[in-house]
């Protein structure tokens, strides 16, 4: 018979164990690694690599087998959202930085914060965007333009050009990006909210191109079709909704499949979130040190603004550890003279410039 303390002992070692493994399921999806894959950008001529993605759902890995075409966008859009993140916050502590891993982030993602919102945000943004974009200019053969006209046209003006199907984007993102959010806890909850919330904003920035058509370039007829914008627009559109993000708490409620969790929000007295705000339930660390458990890399030696009292001014990005100034020559074109025609001719100059890091 075994003894009560070595049962104690095989108890808590299982439970560290489970522990363990719970810990080690992250929360974000680990597909993103496919936006930094080279050998992701021939997706469309080799179904066999959708296998190779890591992370993959069985919903993903039979939509990229069955969607293939469309598999390259997919790895551009979230590309072209981690780009989008790290310009947006390349002036705070995080900075969006990624990581030679598979989980591009690190473990900074693993919490529901609002750094967790934004990036499942414009990651999903980014898919809705490439695939619609891919498709307008018939880059894949099961999707195009969008036919279905929004409304008469206007005085002066008639529908043509190629309208993009924001749509049909939104929906591949909508079944890729979500196919693994479907469990019945709080941060699933949170996920499918901010990648809705980032398709969204596709939709809410669709504005009317034109052309003018005509002799000696007068506007006789003019074609309008929508189109989107360009996605610095979608990135600075979500770095205000992250800015203004909705705390929420965590509620569980029994149903018949079981419990499951719910999100409301934390202040009676805000307004409720709408379908387009970004919400989280996590307080987010400092960033200042770095952590490897929080995925903080720090801010020691990053260049801050001496003359801004923002985020990006060496006073809070430093975190009040001061900073190192140093002088950086750098050559640049001056001097520049126009020629008929038609060329332009120029000088190299070097100018001195002083550089402030973080102590």
């Amino acid at each position: 018979m075994f003894s009560e303390t070595f049962l104690r002992m095989i108890y808590l070692g299982c439970f560290l164990f489970l522990c363990g493994l719970t810990h080690a399921i992250p929360s974000y999806p680990i597909w993103w690694s496919l936006a930094v894959g080279h050998q992701y950008s021939s997706l469309g001529s080799q179904p066999i690599l959708c296998g190779s993605i890591p992370g993959l759902v069985p919903k993903q890995l039979r939509f990229c087998r069955n969607y293939v075409e469309i598999m390259p966008s997919v790895a551009e859009g979230v590309k072209i959202g981690i780009q989008e993140c790290q310009h947006q916050f390349r002036g705070r502590r995080w900075n969006c930085t990624t990581i030679n891993d598979k989980a591009i982030f690190g473990p900074v993602l693993d919490k529901a914060t609002r750094e967790s919102a934004f990036v499942h945000a414009i990651a999903s943004a980014g898919v809705a965007f490439a695939v619609t974009r891919s498709c307008a200019e018939g880059s894949a053969t099961i999707c195009g333009c969008d036919t279905r006209h929004k409304g008469p046209p206007g005085e002066g003006w008639k529908w043509g050009g190629c309208s993009e199907d924001v749509e049909f984007g939104s929906m591949v993102s909508r079944e890729f990006a979500d196919a693994r959010e479907n469990r019945p806890d709080a941060r699933s909850a949170m996920n499918r909210h901010n990648n809705e919330a980032g398709r969204t904003s596709l939709n809410d920035n669709m504005f009317l191109k034109c052309k003018c058509h005509g002799l000696s370039g007068s506007c006789e007829v003019k074609t309008c079709w929508w189109s989107q914008p360009d996605f610095r627009v979608i990135g600075d559109y979500m770095k205000d909704k992250y800015d203004s993000a909705s705390e929420m708490v965590v509620e569980k409620h029994k149903e018949s499949r079981g419990w499951v969790e719910t999100l409301r929000s934390k202040y009676n007295f805000f307004k409720p979130p709408t379908e387009r705000d970004l919400v989280y339930y996590e307080s987010s660390p400092n960033f200042c040190e770095p952590n490897p458990e929080t995925g903080s890399f720090g801010t020691r030696d990053r260049t801050c603004n001496l003359t801004s009292h923002g985020i990006d001014g060496c006073d809070l990005l430093c975190c009040g550890r001061g900073h190192n100034t140093q002088t950086e020559k750098r050559k640049e074109k001056c001097h520049c003279i126009f020629h008929w025609c038609c060329y332009v001719s120029c000088q190299e100059c070097v100018r001195v410039y002083d550089v402030h890091t973080c102590k």
